[in-house]
């Protein structure tokens, strides 16, 4: 089973989030499935396939060349850990965060339940403060108050 659990998992990264096919969600995301999504960025979306399409759909708009490695996999039991990397060109309106045409990479780590071949559960923790200091809307460390870092 923890073949296919991390089989499950990886289409979630690879074919939703990188290639953007959103209509996989339906396959393979339970229609009660709810995303814990471990930031101060992204707004609730809701359970389920819908809520998925709708989040991939919101950073797929504002990084349309996303690029996405899966760095690690585990599974044990019901649950898979996936260790990714995603970089990108932020090229569209990203909430109330304009175009800026910055080069962002950020790394995370989604753990998922799979049951009845279907994802039930997903807690999805990145880099949310890494990825604001890239587009500058928050100063790195060392340049608020205009300090440097040695």
């Amino acid at each position: 089973m923890s073949a296919e659990n991390k089989t499950l998992a990886r289409r979630v990264r690879e074919e939703i989030w990188k290639l953007g096919k959103l209509e996989v969600a339906d396959e393979i995301i339970d229609a009660d499935c709810a995303a814990h999504v471990q930031d101060p960025i992204t707004p609730d979306f809701g359970r389920g396939p819908n809520g998925t399409r709708q989040l991939v759909s919101l950073y797929r708009s504002a990084f349309p060349d996303v690029h996405i490695t899966i760095d690690d996999i585990l599974a044990e039991g019901d649950k898979v850990m996936v260790r990714w990397t995603a970089r990108g060109t932020h090229k569209g309106q990203l909430l109330h965060f304009a175009p800026t045409n910055q080069q962002v990479s950020v790394t995370g780590i989604d753990v998922y339940r799979i049951s009845r071949l279907k994802i039930q559960e997903t807690w999805i923790n990145w880099d949310a403060l890494g990825f604001l200091q890239q587009l500058g809307a928050i100063p790195a460390l060392g340049q608020a108050r205009g300090r440097q870092t040695s």
